[in-house]
């Protein structure tokens, strides 16, 4: 201890707690304490931290009065009890060894010359712990090695706490009550945004987000103000004490959530409109927003080689193709939404003709913005199919190739639907006959929209040449 307990300032527990948690899964706690200092240069001591702090990012100002005291310096304590570090620190002291040999114990009493472990530095940088077996040198000259039983020592070595501790040596200039602002930067906390939606196969669904809270951080606080911020903060690595943000201006917030939502910076914040308790070792789900009578638009994709190189000469893509299922909404007011979505999964239902609701998929969401639309793939479809087939290859010269297509879409189903066959192709290409027309939506891709009745067959062919 850096001072005795006569010089320690008396300290109550916080008054107020506002926790702050970041999408990487850090927080930032700004705690109000109450201090009765006395005049002159004492120790203000506070052991209600959380284990994952980071103290290079610690904070300590008067509310009081800003020059009512100067700290002189600043400690985190770390150093816990347990059995390896009391054993590691009472080398060279008396201790005494238990163990049993048959029915009977038998007493060794001596000075421990080596603890079972210890801690080395490593020539690259950094530590590690070493197993080196214990060595006892008895009353009576013997040395024991590596022996098995029970330990005793006579105290705890000095240094050892029981909590991770702030200690702040500080030179007041006045005696009294002072209230002091406490913050710091601690690992162990994370939170994440899932949402439920759930359609009525008509063009319609209503949604309730939920955050998800994870508290491993070794501490508990109770009735804090919670906020949360959803946004990509860069933090410089290892070192998270250069965290700063400006604050911004206060927005809007549809829904019918617990959080009120406003800009901050270049981020969005979601403060809880009541005061709640996160505990250690604690998963926590909070209502975040809800939306009600949302459009929502199915599409089906015909995509055969999304996300894969297409050859100069060689056959990719074809063969049959499950096409792909999309849901998509726009995040406006105009749907029953319009508020900012933080990134997380999104869990699609739909009710039977019982009224169960079925799982149809999931997918997840980037940070979206208001007026964004959102498109979920949710699975593949099981009654149209489709086939894609290349029917003519030909060289023109070494840097140019003609290419015939055909895509066969067969819709299954007993009702008419929307199928949107998308075609890749890369480097400079020009189509020079088609059956259907298309439109392109980018230098690679070109989408052609095909009106399938029931049990109607459609085909896509086109020429295309291809240049590089």
């Amino acid at each position: 201890m850096i001072a005795t307990l006569a010089s320690l300032a008396l300290i109550l527990g916080p008054s107020q707690t506002e926790l702050t948690i970041y999408n990487q899964g850090f927080g930032l706690v700004k705690e109000l304490r109450q201090f009765k200092l006395k005049e002159g240069q004492q120790t203000i001591e506070v052991t209600d931290v959380a284990s994952m702090i980071d103290p290079t990012s610690v904070g300590f100002r008067s509310i009081t009065d800003a020059h009512s005291f100067t700290v002189l310096e600043q400690n985190y304590q770390y150093d816990l009890i347990n059995p390896q570090a009391i054993l590691n620190k009472s080398v060279g002291q008396k201790i005494r060894f238990i163990r049993t040999i048959g029915h009977q114990k038998d007493v060794l009493e001596g000075v421990l010359l080596s603890a079972p472990t210890s801690v080395i530095a490593r020539p690259e940088g950094g530590s590690e712990s070493t197993y080196n077996g214990m060595v006892i040198r008895t009353d009576d000259n013997r040395i024991v090695l590596d022996p098995t039983g029970e330990v005793e020592v006579k105290s705890v070595p000095p240094g050892l706490i029981s909590r991770p501790t702030l200690l702040w040596n500080i030179d007041s200039s006045k005696s009294g009550d002072n209230s002091v602002e406490l913050s710091y930067i601690t690992q162990g906390l994370s939170w994440s945004a899932d949402y439920v939606v759930t359609i009525d196969g008509l063009g319609k669904g209503d949604m309730q987000g939920w955050v998800t809270l994870n508290n491993q951080s070794g501490a508990t606080w109770e009735n804090a103000k919670l906020k949360l911020l959803a946004g990509d903060v860069h933090v410089a690595q290892p070192d998270r004490s250069q965290l700063r943000m400006a604050m911004g201006r206060a927005g809007g917030m549809g829904g019918a959530g617990e959080f009120k939502e406003e800009s901050l910076f270049e981020y969005h914040l979601y403060t809880l409109q009541r005061p709640a308790t996160v505990a250690n070792k604690q998963t926590k789900q909070l209502s975040l927003l809800e939306g009600h009578d949302i459009p929502i638009r199915k599409k089906l994709i015909v995509d055969s080689i999304a996300g894969r190189y297409y050859p100069g000469e060689g056959e990719i893509g074809t063969g049959d193709v499950k096409p792909q299922v999309r849901l998509e909404f726009v995040n406006d007011e105009a749907s029953g939404l319009g508020m900012p979505l933080p990134k997380g999964k999104m869990r699609i239902y739909q009710r039977d003709k019982s009224g169960s609701v079925q799982l149809l998929g999931e997918d997840q969401i980037d940070h979206t913005p208001r007026n964004e639309k959102v498109s979920l793939v949710v699975g593949k479809t099981f009654d149209v199919v489709s086939t894609r087939k290349r029917t003519n290859f030909t060289r023109i010269s070494d840097r140019s190739v003609s290419e015939k297509f055909e895509v066969e879409v067969r819709n299954r189903k007993e009702e008419p639907t929307t199928v949107n066959v998308w075609e890749r192709h890369y480097g400079d290409w020009k189509v020079r006959d088609n059956n259907l027309n298309f439109k392109k939506l980018d230098s690679d891709v070109m989408e052609f929209v095909l009106e399938l009745k029931p049990n109607e067959v459609k085909t896509v062919r086109y020429t295309v040449e291809t240049h590089w």
